[in-house]
């Protein structure tokens, strides 16, 4: 995610100086081509980012760190979209600094309303091997890391687990214990 970010940023700042009004842009239609096929590049960048990134969740399953990347991804791709319509719709640079910095205060906020762990715990549960048959085992020392906020994912995992798995069963009532004692 760090280097589709610098990549972003390259293109934004490129955009800014090569794109402004009465700058090189507008006389030349081989650096506007330049600009949108770079922009082009990084937007086929973020999509396979976002492609590989899901990958590593269907087979290593979801973690803190992977919704950042998302989260940052979806920034990135959202900043490369408005990137193309301040060229394409003739805006200022002032506008394509407030409309990403608009897109950040919402990400932002929107994000404060989100308890992750929960989120995290809950997808990890459904989309494991021991209750969809699918994907990795869950990661019980993972799960139990995220705080109390799983307890919920916990609970739904022991009614849907099956009853041959007994250890597995046995792990996560301990864990259950653990995180519901220390809250």
């Amino acid at each position: 995610a760090y280097p589709l970010i610098a990549t972003a940023l390259l293109a934004a700042g490129f955009v800014l100086v090569a794109m402004r009004r009465g700058g090189p842009g507008d006389h030349s239609s081989l650096i506007r081509g330049l600009v949108h096929a770079w922009i082009g590049q990084n937007i086929l960048l973020c999509l396979s980012s976002m492609l590989r990134l899901g990958l590593y969740v269907e087979v290593y399953s979801l973690t803190e760190l992977r919704v950042a990347a998302g989260l940052w991804m979806g920034l990135v791709a959202i900043g490369l979209v408005l990137i193309l319509l301040r060229i394409l719709l003739n805006r200022s640079n002032e506008w394509l600094i407030a409309a990403n910095l608009a897109s950040l205060i919402a990400m932002l906020y929107i994000s404060a309303f989100i308890d992750f762990p929960a989120v995290i715990a809950r997808f990890n549960v459904v989309h494991s091997q021991e209750i969809s048959q699918e994907g990795p085992p869950l990661d019980l020392d993972y799960l139990s890391s995220l705080g109390p906020s799983v307890i919920p994912a916990l609970d739904l995992y022991l009614q849907m687990l099956p009853g041959y798995l007994v250890d597995k069963r046995n792990q996560a009532l301990a864990f259950r214990y653990y995180l519901v004692r220390d809250f």
